[in-house]
């Protein structure tokens, strides 16, 4: 049996999928745990220059609130509770990097950061937000329901159930857990 390709994540999602992913709670792992971390990590995906480097923790500060919030956002998506002040954030980064349409010679219209340097960075990582979020797949982008991982997917589900990250592994835990706590509630623990 072949088995088909999954179909790409729309918007480049995956670049707001990857900058939340930063944070790796299974190893424990932070990419931007320092200000030279979160500047290779721009510079590695084309989002900011040699030129404009090297960050300050100012700027590794302001990168841990956007990932904050993005992060706020995919938890809302999986059934948390909604946070205001992350899309304040959201529209904040979008201000300082000046995000707005470009209309160009060809016809096309993309969004695109005006500002320069490090505000511009920031601001690019939002753009699959604002473009998703015109058909809806921005509800896809989920962070796993388990405590322990919090870990940024795209949901493929048909209905947009998905929970979990991987149902192998945190599912897998989550349904270990729920048969304990039946079991210690029923006085066989």
């Amino acid at each position: 049996m072949v088995s088909m390709p999954k179909a790409k994540i729309p918007h480049a999602l995956e670049l707001v999928i990857d900058f939340v992913n930063t944070l790796d709670p299974d190893l424990p792992a932070d990419a931007f745990a320092t200000p030279e971390g979160l500047g290779a990590w721009l510079e590695s995906r084309g989002l900011l220059d040699a030129a404009d480097l090297p960050l300050r923790e100012g700027d590794r500060r302001e990168a841990l609130q956007l990932r904050d919030a993005l992060l706020a956002l995919m938890l809302a998506h999986n059934g948390m509770p909604a946070d205001a002040q992350a899309a304040r954030e959201l529209d904040r980064v979008a201000r300082r990097g000046g995000l707005g349409v470009q209309f160009r010679s060809d016809g096309s219209a993309p969004l695109a950061p005006r500002g320069e340097g490090f505000a511009a960075a920031l601001a690019a990582v939002v753009v699959p937000v604002a473009e998703a979020v015109r058909d809806g797949s921005w509800q896809r982008v989920k962070a796993c329901r388990a405590d322990d991982c919090r870990w940024a997917f795209y949901d493929r589900s048909r209905n947009r159930s998905g929970v979990w990250c991987d149902m192998a592994v945190c599912g897998n835990r989550a349904k270990v857990r729920a048969y304990r706590r039946r079991g210690t509630a029923a006085g066989h623990g």
